[in-house]
């Protein structure tokens, strides 16, 4: 089970945490993080690009001579790709690139990432990021203060709205919550830090879960379990009476 110092603001550590071996001691897996970003980055395009065909260009669609007897080529219009101010044959067309990917494949993609960023060393817990009041200035400083320098990403409650707003005009640092954290963030960021709280909030989210099918058994046991002590279990049907045969 890894284990992290917690930091406060003034960089002083003032205890230790233990992170989940299930969430952030899974092994590397690059294929399943590099079809993650795939699948991100397809769901963030637009899919807006377009060219003109022939049908959307301006231009009459005269004849410009009749079909035979002049010597020339055929023509039709002077819309046709063949002519310039002409329509584009086969050009882009808005489409939608997104498509669907296993839920358990994203969140094994983001464990894996965090993960890494745990053996890398590259993992900051702090104890909570308050700030008096929302100004850059202010946030720059506890960056510093804390030695981070590089690209940031800090996960933390939305609730903290100083702290959005101190950020959001810092293009070397990013504020999302456990709900916003991707894959994307994850490897375009050098540096992670996390909230206590929201250490035990992704914990919750990508943690292994309960298998329901197995507690319902276990309760439906409890339940005949309970019934037979009362006396109040289910009695067996009476055999019914054979029906006498007509004479």
């Amino acid at each position: 089970m890894p284990t992290v110092k917690v930091r406060n603001l003034k960089n002083k550590e003032i205890g230790e945490v233990q992170l989940s071996d299930a969430v952030f001691d899974a092994p590397f897996n690059e294929p399943l993080i590099h079809a993650a970003v795939r699948n991100f980055m397809a769901n963030a395009r637009q899919g807006s690009s377009a060219t003109k065909t022939r049908g959307d260009v301006s231009g009459s669609g005269r004849k410009l001579w009749k079909q035979k007897g002049t010597g020339r080529a055929r023509i039709a219009s002077l819309r046709s790709p063949l002519w310039k101010g002409g329509g584009n044959v086969h050009g882009p067309q808005p489409r939608d690139w997104s498509y669907n990917m296993p839920k358990k494949m994203r969140r094994g993609a983001l464990r894996s990432a965090l993960s890494e960023r745990v053996r890398e060393g590259n993992l900051i817990v702090v104890e909570g990021w308050s700030l008096d009041k929302p100004k850059t200035k202010d946030f720059v400083a506890s960056l510093a203060t804390l030695g981070l320098e590089g690209k940031t990403l800090i996960v933390d409650s939305f609730d903290n709205e100083n702290l959005i707003l101190s950020a959001r005009n810092l293009q070397r640092a990013k504020v999302v919550n456990s709900l916003g954290l991707n894959i994307y963030d994850l490897l375009y960021h050098e540096k992670l830090v996390l909230s206590q709280a929201a250490i035990e909030e992704l914990e919750q989210l990508l943690g292994p879960k309960e298998d329901k099918s197995a507690a319902l058994d276990d309760a439906s046991a409890e339940k005949v379990e309970a019934a037979s002590r009362k006396g109040t279990a289910a009695k067996p049907k009476r055999a019914s009476k054979p029906k006498k045969e007509a004479a």
